[in-house]
């Protein structure tokens, strides 16, 4: 089969590490890009060697000459996008957070569902080398049943040099980042029931929450929590590591600083370096993330040749975007929240 061939909407911040991976994955590349900003748009373009340039995206999709769009711009216009795309019947690939409201999720994805197109959620840190590791060595059975696990991001880290607006919004951590935590926990222990959340602000500099603590109940009776914090300060700064405690039948895994993973179980303690590869483009620390990007991106070109669902397509997505929007509400109100209420 020919190259797949994809257009880009948005050349900001994070999508220049998508425009790298693209370079990289076997069988797909990118034609066309589009940003409203024409100086991102000259930078990306000139930088990647992009001819097909535009500032509106409708005359873009009328164009055509792609087979799937990747929109790397921020949550407010990913449902229009999404929509376009559907119009079009060109898949599409939408960045994180999904969108605005569960609702304008669920919109999307019928919008998808009905044009017979795939639609996947740039959800790429489950596809990182470590978490990776973890759930190989959750699946051959290493610690047999797990009943209780923790998915911790704490770091000190100043993310808002490189994405100021974060800075701006009402919701902060939660959205940003937990929402990339919640996902792991699912993906490792399963689908939730029952949510219970906290938050706090420490940053007086910023709008939106920067702590969060999450208490899940899992389908299959596990437990754990997730914690994430850009206000702790430590002697190593771990960004941008997840780190990962689980507790099973017969054994445990930990997922540490540094990419240290130790299983032990009745066969003794073993310890692995788990470690992402540092790719041509990559830089560390990012390179954990830039990893899992080419490794999603190629996930995604296999899927669209083969006709196979996306280990995070828009419908999965749902149950993990629930998760953000019950955490904001069990945070207001200080109660639990049902997630299974939440989805019908």
């Amino acid at each position: 089969m020919a190259a797949l061939r994809g257009a880009l909407i948005g050349c900001g911040f994070f999508a220049v590490n998508q425009m790298h991976a693209w370079a990289d994955v076997a069988d797909a590349e990118i034609v066309a890009i589009c940003d409203r900003d024409p100086e991102r748009l000259k930078l990306v373009g000139d930088q990647f060697g992009i001819e097909r340039r535009y500032s509106d995206a409708a005359e873009m999709f009328a164009d055509g000459g792609f087979d799937f769009v990747d929109i790397a711009t921020t949550v407010q216009s990913h449902r229009a996008l999404v929509e376009m795309a559907a119009a079009h019947r060109i898949p599409a690939i939408c960045q994180k957070p999904f969108a605005k409201t569960l609702a304008d999720a669920k919109a999307m994805v019928a919008a998808c569902k009905a044009a017979g197109v795939p639609l996947m959620v740039h959800e790429n840190f489950r596809w990182q080398t470590p978490i990776q590791a973890v759930r190989k060595a959750l699946d051959a059975g290493a610690i047999g049943e797990p009943f209780w696990g923790r998915f911790s991001f704490r770091s000190g880290f100043d993310v808002f040099s490189g994405q100021p607006y974060l800075a701006e919004g009402e919701r902060f951590i939660i959205e940003d980042l937990g929402i990339h935590t919640l996902d792991i926990a699912r993906y490792i222990l399963g689908d939730v029931t029952r949510l219970t959340a906290r938050t706090r602000r420490v940053n007086p500099k910023i709008k939106g929450e920067d702590v969060a603590t999450i208490l899940l109940d899992h389908d299959n009776g596990a437990t754990s929590i997730v914690d994430v914090s850009y206000a702790t300060k430590l002697g190593t700064e771990p960004f941008p590591e997840t780190l990962v405690e689980l507790d099973g039948t017969d054994g445990t895994i930990r997922l540490s600083q540094g990419y240290r993973l130790e299983i032990t179980n009745a066969g003794g303690t073993t310890v692995a370096d788990v470690s992402p590869k540092l790719l041509s483009w990559a830089a560390r620390p990012w390179h954990n993330i830039q990893e899992s990007v080419f490794a999603i991106q190629q996930h995604w070109a296999e899927r669209l040749k083969d006709g196979g669902e996306t280990s995070t397509s828009g419908a999965d997505n749902l149950k993990t975007f629930a998760l953000v929007e019950a955490a904001y509400e069990s945070a207001a109100s200080g109660r639990p929240v049902d997630i299974k209420a939440m989805l019908k």
